[in-house]
């Protein structure tokens, strides 16, 4: 029998049988959503600034991210296979630990994560507005601009968005237009004798030596290939996830970063690396060196829709998210509330809106923002790593996908490495996160004292699934 509406301005608990989702996902749309998920703002706001790390061979630090987010991959893939449910990290921690405070700490990075995207991705869309429209917007302008389009988004997600496969077809088409224009820009002015291809093998390591050079710009480029743990949450949609996933994934992952070691090759052969490094638009460098009789403005548009609907699905997400966790009676009640007439998490809306403008307001640089998300998630994709190997002692009944066990304690470290000082992460990254889990680690002491006043036995996460965690899209 369903609960009794609670008459406290608190979301009721949801029946406990629901109908299962429809899976209408197969092979091929499965993998334009993988592709597009991770297509997007950060290479679209970053390469400049990774070549800016490493020098000319900015391709690698894009090269070794993606090898690092294959390794995660397996993870996910052996996770998703054997619990085809959606809930992503958050359920693997709450399988494998059982420590509800901590699957709480891993559910709000994951939130945090998005929020950080999303103020990435407001930077890039006010830069390049300014650009497509000939605005010289300073840093100031630049802020107010993406302050404004936070303002639009919040507005947006709280009249509601439906979110359809056909859409992100759509996304992924504009996303990948962009990038391959770069490519055939590059790849003709490499034919034509008009590249320097001689920077692509240079080091510029500003003194700390190759390999610090490269583990700083790795750390940075790891946004760049963020999203596509976020299509484990289409399991309950596809069409025999546990068949076609691990294909698929892996199958999207190459194609994204061939296509990003390609791009910065093509940057870093037509523009000098301490130009490419200035500023928030450094692909738009790109088509005016390679082609000048490009129309810029359509290029600064791409970008603008590419990175514009990042920021909103990353809102989206952790709007939901924070409603979710409130529902689970994780969080303050409040934040679960749902406007009666647009039927959207309203106080959430407005509560993620707030922490994504004080992030855009205070934090004036796109690569502190960029690398504070990979700082997040390559904290959680460690976490992933080490709960699929604690959950080979739970056998399931159905095959399964099954990674080399030497495969996520390779990728646990190395994601724990890049999450660490020692790669010459700035330290701004770490405080901006802390800031951001300390805002979370503040509402949990909140809900559990309100609760114990109140009586009400506080949420004990049985069923992550109910939080609705997504992740960062790229």
């Amino acid at each position: 029998m369903a609960d009794a509406p609670v008459q406290t301005g608190e979301v009721p608990r949801p029946p406990a049988q629901q109908p299962s989702l429809k899976r209408v996902m197969g092979p091929s749309l499965l993998l334009l959503f993988v592709v597009g998920d991770i297509l997007g703002t950060g290479v679209y706001a970053l390469t400049g600034r990774v070549a800016a790390e490493v020098g000319g061979a900015a391709w690698l630090p894009f090269l070794i991210a993606f090898v690092v987010a294959i390794l995660t991959a397996f993870s996910y893939l052996e996770l998703v296979t054997k619990y085809p449910q959606a809930a992503g990290a958050a359920l693997y921690t709450h399988k494998a630990f059982g420590v509800h405070f901590f699957t709480f700490i891993v559910a709000f990075t994951v939130m945090c994560s998005g929020i950080t995207s999303a103020s990435t991705a407001s930077r890039t869309f006010a830069a390049n507005l300014g650009e497509a429209f000939d605005l010289d917007l300073r840093t100031a302008g630049v802020t107010i601009v993406a302050l404004l389009f936070m303002g639009l988004v919040a507005l947006v997600n709280f009249r509601g968005v439906g979110e359809s496969v056909k859409a992100n077809v759509v996304l992924t088409c504009v996303e990948l237009s962009g990038l391959l224009i770069i490519i055939m820009i590059g790849l003709w002015a490499i034919g034509g004798g008009e590249a320097d291809m001689s920077r692509v093998t240079e080091f510029d390591t500003h003194g700390q030596g190759v390999f610090g050079a490269v583990t700083a710009a790795t750390a940075l480029a790891f946004f760049a290939m963020v999203g596509f743990e976020d299509s484990v949450n289409m399991a309950e949609e596809c069409k025999e996830p546990s068949r076609i996933f691990p294909k698929v994934m892996l199958s999207g992952l190459v194609i994204t970063g061939v296509i990003y070691v390609l791009v910065a090759i093509s940057s870093v052969a037509l523009v000098p690396v301490d130009q490419l490094g200035e500023g928030d638009t450094p692909l738009l460098q790109v088509v005016e060196a390679g082609a000048p009789g490009f129309p810029l403005k359509i290029f600064a548009f791409i970008t603008m829709f590419a990175v514009a609907n990042s920021a909103l699905i990353n809102m989206l997400m952790a709007s939901r998210l924070v409603y979710g966790m409130s529902r689970e009676r994780v969080l303050p009640g409040p934040l679960g509330r749902v406007h009666h007439a647009r039927r959207t998490p309203w106080v959430a809306i407005i509560f993620t809106t707030l922490l994504a403008v004080g992030l855009i307001t205070f934090v004036a640089e796109v690569p502190a923002l960029g690398g504070t998300t990979s700082l997040l998630l390559l904290a959680v994709f460690t976490v992933v790593n080490i709960a699929v190997l604690v959950l080979r002692r739970n056998p399931v009944e159905h095959q399964h996908f099954r990674s080399p066990t030497i495969i996520p304690i390779i990728g646990a470290i190395a994601c724990a490495y890049l999450a660490t000082p020692f790669t010459g992460r700035p330290s701004e990254e770490y405080r901006i996160a802390g800031i951001l889990l300390a805002v979370g680690v503040v509402l949990w002491v909140v809900t559990v004292l309100v609760n114990r006043r109140l009586h009400r036995p506080q949420g004990d996460m049985d069923d992550p699934e109910n939080l609705g965690v997504g992740g960062p899209i790229n």
